[in-house]
Parts: structure tokens; C-alpha cells; sequence
């Protein structure tokens, strides 16, 4: 499989994050944050010394990951300021996309409604009604510019997103009839919180040509206390399930990349420790 990391997870500073990359034999670099700057908001000067390093140390860019429609409600409609925002700085991550080859760019969802739809009584009393029919139209603009502009969209399932689990983002995607031009980012400690089990569960949803992308990290989820710890790979909750993901990744010929995403530090906040704690567990499994 293609591996690779979430530079900005290593440091902000590129050039270091790909030494480090280096050390570990990691090809494929996603760029979310450069510097103090998220892509979409770099000057063309700086996208071109970002494409002159990658290029020249031979990382190809995975995906453009800005969080796109990230803050967005339901009370938000196509074309009112916010999601015009959004709009502009998507037409300048594919902008760039074009620059740096990254065959995929990053969108995120609304804000998590809890309950969608209902059943005996629910529908009338617990469900937020019409929230998730104001999603599609929303994205659809997205997913019409990315079509015209030859990249595809991958919209990851967020821990506090309307899309959340692999179930919600491949219904996205049938209700947009998008399949070929919007994927999954499937981030299964993401999906933790809805409590979508990432193996058989969610990895069925997606199998079937909607998986554009993959995160990897580990972590402990305590719904009822809001409590989120994340974990060195191998030690949190999805420690049994990386092994039967990643095989089915293979079985599959899954021939995107599988991201790392470090996000862990060991009570220091020094998240490249973090990192170089967890990423032979994750080259074990995912290699």
C-alpha cells in the first residue's frame, strides 16, 4: 500500500517534516497546514517553493486537506456569505492542487445534528428535521467545480460533522449521484464517536468504489463524558482492528494512500515524539 502522513502532524515546518518523513521511508505527503498557513491561503511563490521541495525530494502530494464547509449549519444556504467563503477558498486549494499534482482535495460537512431521522414516535419528537436535506445542496457547487476542474473531492467522516461515519458519506454521496468525482476520507477514529464499528461495519460501506482516502490514528472515545484521548498507535480502542482493516486494504487492491495521522503527543506536547512513538507500529500493520 501507499503510505504516507499528515506533514503538518510532524511540524509546520516542511522541510523538516520531510527529513523526518525521509527516516522513515514515507512517500506520499498530505499538506494540510504549511507554516502558520492553511492551504488555500498560500501566495503563489509559496506554493512554488512547497512544489520545488516536494518534487525535489521525491514526495508526491496525496491530498490537499483545508476543512472546507467546516463551521457551516443548517441554517446556511448555497451562495449566502459563509458558504461563498468556503466556495473561494476551494476554487484556490484546487488552484494549487493543479500546481503540487495532488490528485485529491479535502472537504469537511456541516455541524453534527444528533438524530436524523426516527422511527415509532421519534420522527416526531427527537429528530432534526431537515438538517440533513440541507447538506447536498450545499456541496453540490463543490462537486461541480471539482468535476470541471478534473480533481476529486473526499469528504472525511468528522468526529463533530453531519458526515461521521462511512454509513452518512456513501448516502452523501448516492443523493449527489458523485461517485466518480466525491470519495470517502474514511477516518475511522473519527467514526469512534458515532460508534460505527471500523471493521467489518464501516470498511462495507465503503469497499465498494467510495474510498478515496484513508486516516490512521489511534485513540480512546468516552461519549458519555465527551472525552476524547488519543493514543499511541496499538494502545487506544481500534488497536484489533488495524490488523483485519489493513488486510482488507490489500485483499481489495486498495491503491489509494493511507495517511498517518499524528496527532498524538506523550504528555509533553511534543507531537513529533508522539509520532516517532507510533509510526513503526503503523508501517507494520499498513506496509
Amino acid at each position: 500500500m501507499k503510505l504516507g502522513v499528515i506533514c503538518d502532524g510532524i511540524n509546520r515546518d516542511l522541510d523538516h517534516a520531510v527529513n523526518v518523513m525521509d527516516e522513515y521511508d514515507l512517500e506520499y505527503a498530505e499538506l494540510q497546514y504549511v507554516g502558520d498557513t492553511e492551504v488555500g491561503d498560500h501566495s503563489k511563490q509559496e506554493i512554488a517553493e512547497i512544489d520545488k521541495l516536494l518534487r525535489g525530494r521525491g514526495k508526491p502530494v496525496s491530498c490537499l486537506s483545508r476543512h472546507i464547509f467546516a463551521g457551516m449549519t443548517a441554517v446556511n444556504r448555497p451562495g449566502d456569505v459563509l458558504h461563498t467563503k468556503h466556495m473561494d477558498s476551494l476554487k484556490r486549494v484546487i488552484d494549487m492542487a493543479h500546481i503540487v499534482g495532488s490528485p485529491l482535495v479535502r472537504i469537511m460537512s456541516q455541524k453534527k445534528e444528533q438524530i436524523l431521522w426516527g422511527l415509532n414516535g421519534a420522527e416526531k419528537w427527537n429528530v432534526a428535521h431537515g438538517v440533513w436535506d440541507t447538506m447536498a445542496p450545499m456541496i453540490a457547487p463543490a462537486v461541480e467545480l471539482a468535476k470541471s476542474e478534473g480533481v476529486v473531492l473526499v469528504v472525511e467522516t468528522g468526529n463533530g460533522t453531519l458526515v461521521n461515519s462511512n454509513y452518512t458519506a456513501r448516502k452523501l454521496i448516492d443523493e449527489l449521484d458523485a461517485k466518480e468525482t466525491l470519495k470517502v476520507l474514511w477516518d475511522p477514529g473519527n467514526n469512534c464517536w458515532c460508534h460505527e464499528l471500523a471493521y467489518p461495519d464501516g470498511y462495507d460501506e465503503v469497499s465498494d468504489g467510495y474510498l478515496g482516502h484513508v486516516h490512521i490514528k489511534d485513540l480512546k472515545v468516552d461519549t458519555p463524558r465527551g472525552l476524547l484521548e488519543i493514543c499511541r498507535m496499538g494502545d487506544g480502542q481500534l488497536a484489533n482492528l488495524f490488523q483485519p482493516i489493513a488486510d482488507a486494504l490489500r485483499a481489495d487492491s486498495y491503491n489509494g494512500v493511507v495517511s498517518f495521522e499524528s496527532v498524538y503527543h506523550p504528555g509533553n506536547g511534543n507531537f513529533e515524539e508522539g509520532f516517532r512513538l507510533s509510526i513503526d507500529r503503523f508501517k507494520a500493520l499498513f506496509s
